[in-house]
């Protein structure tokens, strides 16, 4: 069971980092981690997965320009809905659990709208990583493509994981599809879906403390034997 072992600890110490160190990841060991993921499931091998690596001087030019639309309260111009549009039991309880459960051990107190602001505004800047990898997918592309992108998605995490390095997926920089489009020069023929947030965790920031809870396996599994 070594194999699994392995595969296991990979996944299980995946996790959202909310605070990277200024280390810069090697291009290679960029490409390893993505050709590594395209081995991901896709119906009829479409492959519907399109990625931008953005770094360097390219990335703090996208980070300034996302952050300057997020602190001037640009509206959303999302092109999908990612989140419910009206929320229910179970899904608004683990939700409040998951944001206010990082706000604490950030010390942001419940209606400080600034700190949580300034907290929100961290995905603008990557927090920190050098990294940032963004997604996009053909728009006459349906359901079907984009959950084999979720299962390309998470090889990426996990195999950044194998290489030492951790991720943050971000859907909130979505918000701003234009924005992104236009300075990489990304068609509108394409939705922009996350971005993924990549390097090297850094083990002092606070908000890498914090760690969401898991539903138990009986909770959304049942047996039909």
């Amino acid at each position: 069971m070594v194999e699994f072992d392995i595969v296991a600890k990979a996944m299980q110490t995946r996790r959202s980092v909310r605070g990277f160190l200024p280390k810069p990841v090697d291009i290679d060991t960029i490409s390893k981690i993505l050709s590594v993921a395209s081995y991901a499931p896709s119906g009829s091998n479409i492959q519907p997965w399109q990625v931008h690596v953005v770094m360097g001087k390219r990335r703090d030019e996208l980070s300034n320009l996302l952050l300057g639309a997020f602190n001037k309260q640009e509206p959303s111009t999302r092109e999908y809905e990612y989140y419910p549009v009206r929320w229910r039991t179970p899904y608004i309880e683990r939700r409040r659990e998951s944001g206010w459960g990082l706000y604490q051990t950030l010390g942001i107190k419940k209606g400080d709208r600034q700190a949580s602001s300034e907290q929100h505004g961290m995905n603008f800047k990557f927090f920190g990583a050098p990294v940032v990898l963004i997604f996009t997918i053909d728009s006459d592309l349906e359901k079907g493509s984009w959950l084999d992108y979720g299962m390309f998605l998470q090889n990426i995490m996990v195999a950044a994981r194998g290489c030492g390095l951790h991720t943050c997926p971000q859907a909130a920089v979505a918000n701003y599809p234009q924005v992104i489009k236009r300075y990489l020069g990304i068609g509108e023929e394409q939705v922009v879906v996350c971005a993924i947030s990549l390097g090297y965790e850094d083990p002092d920031c606070a908000a890498n403390q914090f760690r969401a809870s898991r539903v138990a396996v009986d909770d959304f599994a049942k047996f039909y034997v």
